[in-house]
C-alpha cells in the first residue's frame, strides 16, 4: 500500500499484518480520490476507523489542510502513527479510541469543529456505519457543503440515512464506495 499522488506520492505505508483490518485497495483509493479533486484543497478531513491512515494521508498529500485520524485498535493506531510520522504531516492528529467517545470529547473541546470530508470505513456488518452516519448528522460534524465517503460490503444495499443524500454509489469487486452530501446541499462531486 502506498500514497498515490501529491506531496507524499509514492511513499509506502505500513499496514497491520493479518486480516483484522481491511485496508482500502490502491485501485479503490485511486478511484475515490479521482472523484475528490475539487473537494481536497484546504479541506478538514476526518479519517474515522482509520486503520493505517491511508485515506487521511492521501488527502493530506493532495492538499487537505488538516486531518484527524481515529482508530480504536491499539495495534492499528501504532501503525497509523508510524505512517503519519514517516510522511511528516504536521497537520495530522491521531486520536486512539472508540469513534463515538472521541466525537463526544471533540465536540466538548471544539464545539465549532466541522469536517469538509469524512471517510468511514468501519468493520463490516457491525452496525458501525449506520451509527456513525446518525451521529455525524445529529451532531453536525459535516460542513454544509461537505462529503462523506463510506465503504461497505458490495453486497449491502445502498442505505439511505436521515440528513444525507446519496450522490454516488460505486462498486469495486466486493467493496462498495458511497458518497453522501448533507440533504439540501448542491452536488459538486
Amino acid at each position: 500500500m502506498r500514497i498515490i499522488a501529491g506531496s507524499a506520492g509514492g511513499r509506502r505505508l505500513r499496514t497491520l499484518p493479518g486480516t483484522r483490518t481491511r485496508p482500502t485497495a490502491d485501485r479503490v483509493k485511486e478511484a475515490i480520490f479521482s472523484m475528490l479533486t475539487a473537494q481536497l484543497p484546504g479541506s478538514r478531513v476526518l479519517d474515522a476507523f482509520a486503520g493505517s491512515g491511508a485515506l487521511g494521508l492521501e488527502a493530506l498529500s493532495r492538499g487537505a489542510d488538516a486531518a484527524w485520524f481515529c482508530e480504536n485498535n491499539a495495534a492499528a493506531a501504532r501503525i497509523c502513527a508510524a505512517n503519519i510520522e514517516a510522511c511528516a504531516f504536521a497537520a495530522a492528529r491521531l486520536i486512539t479510541g472508540d469513534l463515538f467517545a472521541v466525537l463526544t470529547r471533540l465536540r466538548r473541546e471544539q464545539p465549532l469543529l466541522r469536517f469538509d470530508l469524512i471517510f468511514l470505513d468501519p468493520p463490516y456488518a457491525q452496525g458501525l456505519l449506520e451509527r456513525a452516519m446518525t451521529i455525524i448528522a445529529r451532531d453536525c460534524w459535516l460542513s454544509p457543503d461537505g462529503l462523506v465517503v463510506a465503504e461497505s460490503a458490495a453486497a449491502q444495499e445502498s442505505p439511505g440515512y436521515a440528513g444525507f443524500t446519496l450522490i454516488k454509489d460505486k462498486k469495486y469487486g466486493d467493496t462498495a464506495v458511497r458518497f453522501y452530501r448533507p440533504a439540501g446541499a448542491v452536488d459538486q462531486a
